[in-house]
């Protein structure tokens, strides 16, 4: 993954300061807690989220009850910014699984913003590419690897986003990440310890090791890691919607000068693990 933006997130970072400007006035600082739902499939997009730490999985309900994880995103991605391609309701759940801090706009103050840049239309292209690659990847994944691997395909990918080797992650959403009983979560998470892939388990922290994970988790990881960090990198943005936000004007705007001191204070989000 791609070290953090001065903005906080790598998608509005990417954008030419006079685009981003048009956003600002805007944007709305939240800091959702862990387990929070930000959106439920079916339900209208109230808003979009930019993410500028911690960590959000999109979940997909089954009728029978049943849940399974899409997809992760951190502070390279958005949340219902899909609604900006026309469609008002959700497809999918978007949980916080890692608290942190988004920046939050309505999708009709987006919508206005959208029609009036090319650039933030492309990032928005961009979004979607990366997303639909990860959803392709995480069916092939299910479908061809064990949930060993599996599992450790996804602590690594929360990881990346995230400070420490302390994962704040309980059963219960191990077992929506999976799309398994929790019995089986118990079994999956006592497998890795005898290789000493998670250290400890206890009271919602997962302890890991994150070399031994890598052995254990399935090439998907590496495959995925890869693959949209190409998408979402510096060099396949920028060139293609001019510079990018070099700085936050913070003494114009209050939100900017509170994004600035929350990022001197590493707020913004962690440096994220792959190089």
């Amino acid at each position: 993954m791609e070290p953090t933006t001065r903005v906080g997130n790598r998608l509005l970072g990417a954008l030419p300061a006079a685009d981003f400007d048009l956003l600002v006035p805007h944007l709305r600082k939240v800091s959702p807690e862990r387990d929070a739902v930000l959106v439920r499939s079916g339900d209208r997009v109230e808003q979009i989220y930019f993410p500028l730490s911690g960590t959000i999985a999109f979940i997909m309900e089954m009728p029978n009850g049943q849940t399974v994880a899409t997809a992760v995103i951190g502070n390279e991605g958005a949340v219902g910014i899909l609604s900006a391609l026309g469609s008002s309701r959700s497809p999918m759940t978007a949980v916080v699984r890692v608290a942190g801090t988004s920046l939050q706009i309505s999708p009709a103050r987006f919508q206005a913003v959208l029609s009036r840049s090319s650039a933030i239309r492309l990032v928005v292209q961009i979004h979607t590419r990366a997303l639909l690659a990860q959803f392709q990847h995480v069916a092939a994944c299910n479908a061809l690897h064990s949930v060993e691997a599996r599992l450790a395909r996804w602590l690594l990918h929360i990881h990346d986003r995230v400070d420490g080797d302390f994962l704040p992650l309980t059963q219960e959403a191990l077992s929506e990440l999976l799309g398994v009983r929790r019995t089986t979560v118990t079994q999956v998470v006592h497998k890795l310890r005898t290789a000493r892939a998670i250290r400890s388990s206890q009271r919602g922290l997962i302890e890991i090791d994150r070399p031994r994970l890598e052995a254990a988790a399935c090439e998907c990881y590496e495959i995925m890691r890869r693959r949209i960090d190409r998408i979402v990198s510096p060099e396949g943005i920028k060139p293609r919607i001019g510079a990018p936000v070099h700085e936050i004007r913070g003494a114009q705007d209050p939100l900017l000068a509170k994004l600035g001191e929350a990022r001197t204070h590493g707020t913004t989000g962690p440096r994220p693990r792959g190089h």
